[in-house]
């Protein structure tokens, strides 16, 4: 039986830990500002006033700049501001 991409498997902190101290600090940094500005681009719908306008905005920009670093380091690393959270 193969896994589903769409059902998210937990991983337990220590092998997060393990897979974390592979990997260089600032694509750990980059990753984790991309995962908070998703979250933030996602607090944000219907229509929305020029304030909630301009800190989704920012939250975009946040993210295509950790993105950059991500992509620099593995292509597949990226995060879709599309990305499903529940």
């Amino acid at each position: 039986m193969t896994p589903s991409p769409l059902i998210p498997v937990p991983i337990p902190d220590r092998v997060a830990a393990l897979i974390g101290s592979c990997m260089p600090t600032h694509v750990l940094e980059a990753e984790i500002e991309a995962d908070s500005a998703v979250r933030e681009v996602h607090r944000f719908r219907g229509p929305l006033c020029h304030e909630d306008r301009a800190d989704r905005e920012h939250a975009l920009s946040v993210l295509a700049r950790a993105n950059k670093v991500l992509a620099a380091h593995h292509p597949l690393l990226m995060i879709r501001p599309n990305r499903a959270y529940g």
